[in-house]
């Protein structure tokens, strides 16, 4: 059922009538790419800029259950969250792992929080109103260790911060916490492995390829694209179409296929900054702000801490998010309430910032908004799934919900099959990094400790097809610094849709955070003189 090549004579082309076309490579339409190949349906992505370019590049890299969500009432989402944090952690242990997370108590902070439990609490418990009291979190806490079936991961515990690891970052009146478990992913890895993972199966994934107008035409969707490198027109044609779009949800609805809905998507901009290495250990700290909100503090790239997030409007997709200098030091307020070592902005190293679409479900504020995704289907014609809001961890049971919602259109399709199967890379047990890394060292002597761990880490068991012969570093090409070598760089622009010095430095890796201006200028060159031909491998 897929597609036939396009005809390309004369700078356009019509492609063959597919079962779906999905707007959208950011994780969710990646992920329903990949569930909708996988059973047998024909199925062309398009992507205005790289995989992963948006939203699903600039998340918290957390795959977790959402505690604070519990607040909220939001139990279907926790649990569905907890439950797939497993799933996933089997089916990709080279892009995640489990960590564990310490939220320090003091019985003498208060919060300013308006949430649905502080707000039951200022009725029948006046005298806690704005506290977070030690048996709710204790009770949030045995929520979160049993709504999802834990296996895997262990149970919460209590800890002393006095005299211990855990507590010697931390200002000398936080004498106790409690630890739990969440999980941290790569989360642009994770979409390209499911782009890839969807091309193995059948679909046809373009990058850097706008959608400029979509119509119906009877009963089938007529779409119109054009490759932003090569200025290509092509027209495709699909049974059904899908709005992945992420931020450009609603602009896709009104503009690009220009019909009515009542629908609406909550922009809301998550910023982050990334500092030094602010102490030794491998857990990460969930702060309790005095204003109600949370932030996490997290291990990052081996030598650097990141500090996220923020929840603030944000009116126009097409304004690139930034961090604001506000935001910034907001996080760094937040963070001088615990650590000892007061941060300033000098200590900021890089900042990040996303925009998460999330359904517009009329909470009074960004924070409050539902992180619950929404499935819509406009079946006035030719079918369009419309998908707003949804989370990193919840990628693959939105894409199951949708498939269900694309069977009721199109027909009967094959059962569910992506719980628990590997994605690229992912096919070896979930504590068996180590072991991966110590193996590829033995095999080329050459590699370093650091250097082994971070390409298991990227590419699990491929990365011995990257090494490929290799017998020496110099074997491998051009150095581009931090040990990104023209070997990785030719995998990543065959194999993995990198075009550009980003693609590889800031969302395949995060290498940007070492090299140096005038690597990154050498990088530039090998990728624009080999882009086509690589491209085309």
């Amino acid at each position: 059922m897929n597609a036939g090549a396009p005809d390309q004579t004369s700078g356009t082309g019509t492609s063959d009538i597919v079962d779906l076309f999905v707007i959208g490579g950011g994780i969710n339409g990646c992920g329903i790419a990949r569930d909708a190949a996988g059973r047998g349906l024909s199925v062309t992505l398009a992507e205005m800029n790289d995989l992963g370019w948006a939203t699903s590049s600039s998340s918290t890299k957390l795959f977790h259950g959402g505690l604070r969500y519990l607040e909220y009432f939001e139990f279907r989402l926790v649990r569905e969250a907890l439950i797939e944090r497993e799933t996933l952690l089997r089916a990709m242990p080279h892009i995640s792992w489990p960590m564990r997370f310490v939220l320090p108590y003091h019985a003498s902070m208060r919060f300013d929080s308006d949430t649905p439990t502080s707000r039951l609490l200022g009725v029948f418990m006046p005298w806690m109103k704005g506290r977070r009291p030690a048996w709710l979190i204790r009770l949030g806490l045995f929520m979160y260790d049993h709504l999802g079936g834990r296996k895997i991961l262990p149970a919460t515990s209590t800890v002393s911060l006095n005299g211990t690891r855990e507590g010697a970052p931390l200002q000398e009146h936080f004498e106790k916490a409690y630890e739990y478990s969440d999980c941290w992913v790569e989360d642009s890895r994770l979409v390209v492995l499911n782009a890839r993972d969807a091309e193995a199966r059948g679909a046809t994934i373009m990058t850097r390829t706008k959608v400029q107008s979509a119509a119906r035409v009877g009963d089938i969707w007529e779409i119109q694209t054009e490759d932003r490198e090569t200025g290509l027109r092509r027209t495709h044609r699909a049974r059904m179409l899908v709005n992945a779009g992420g931020p450009w949800v609603g602009e896709i609805i009104q503009g690009t296929v220009r019909i009515n809905s009542t629908e609406g998507v909550r922009l809301v901009r998550g910023s982050h900054i990334v500092t030094k290495r602010l102490y030794d250990h491998d857990k990460c700290y969930f702060f309790q702000g005095t204003d109600g909100r949370i932030i996490f503090a997290i291990p990052y790239e081996t030598d650097f801490t990141l500090i996220g997030t923020t929840d603030a409007e944000h009116s126009d997709p097409s304004v690139r998010p930034e961090c604001t200098p506000e935001e910034r030091d907001y996080l760094l307020n937040f963070a001088n309430q615990y650590f000892a070592q007061s941060l300033t902005k000098d200590d900021v190293v890089w900042t990040y910032s996303g925009v998460r679409p999330l359904y517009d479900d009329g909470a009074s504020s960004a924070t409050a908004a539902t992180r619950d995704y929404t499935l819509k289907v406009d079946a006035n014609g030719a079918p369009i799934l419309n998908v707003f809001g949804g989370k990193i961890t919840t990628y693959r049971r939105l894409a199951e919900s949708a498939l269900e919602k694309i069977a009721e259109q199109l027909g009967h399709v094959a059962e569910p099959w992506t719980a628990g199967v590997a994605l690229p890379g992912g096919d070896f047990p979930v504590n068996g990094v180590a072991p991966l890394a110590a193996k590829l060292k033995k095999t080329y002597g050459f590699l370093t400790d650091r250097w082994a761990l971070r390409l298991v880490r990227a590419y699990g068991s491929e990365a011995a097809a990257i090494l490929g012969n290799a017998q020496s570093a110099a074997d491998l090409g051009q150095d581009f610094g931090a040990t990104l070598t023209e070997a990785e760089v030719r995998w990543l622009m065959a194999h993995e849709y990198a075009r550009v010095t980003d693609d590889v430095l800031w969302r395949r890796s995060k290498l940007g955070l070492r090299l140096t201006e005038a690597e990154v200028a050498k990088l530039a060159a090998f990728m624009e003189t080999h882009r086509g031909a690589l491209a085309a491998e």
